[in-house]
């Protein structure tokens, strides 16, 4: 009776096993047939490409012209001085060359480096 239900129970799995795998089919590479030819192809992307973003906020609405009271060579003279000047965004922008007051005379700065470099010890 033992032996009878291991082999049943193997039985079963067997099968549970031989009908869960399943080879997938290759059927080789699929063949596209187009009724187009390529220049229309081509033609329809461009018109595609052209079109714009049908989903963008401002779709449909065409080229919005803005008025301006300045012209072209004024604006392009301004853009120009402004890439020409220093960052307006850089920290410490307008507030000059700072000049700092040394505390301590040229000679013992002098000093105190060239003992770092050679690894002397200075009572400071």
């Amino acid at each position: 009776m033992n032996t009878a239900s291991k082999l049943l129970s193997g039985f079963a799995l067997a099968i549970l096993a031989a009908a869960g795998v399943q080879a997938e089919t290759y059927d080789g590479v699929i063949k596209v047939t187009s009724t187009q030819s390529r220049a229309a192809v081509r033609a329809e992307a461009v018109a595609t490409a052209r079109s714009g973003d049908p989903f963008s906020d401002v779709a449909g609405q065409g080229v919005v012209s803005v008025a301006s009271s300045t012209d072209r060579a004024s604006m392009r003279s301004q853009g120009v001085a402004a890439a020409h000047s220093a960052n307006p965004y850089a920290e410490g922008y307008g507030q000059g060359v700072t000049r700092v007051a040394p505390s301590v005379d040229r000679a013992t700065v002098r000093a105190q480096a060239r003992a770092t470099a050679r690894g002397d010890r200075l009572a400071i």
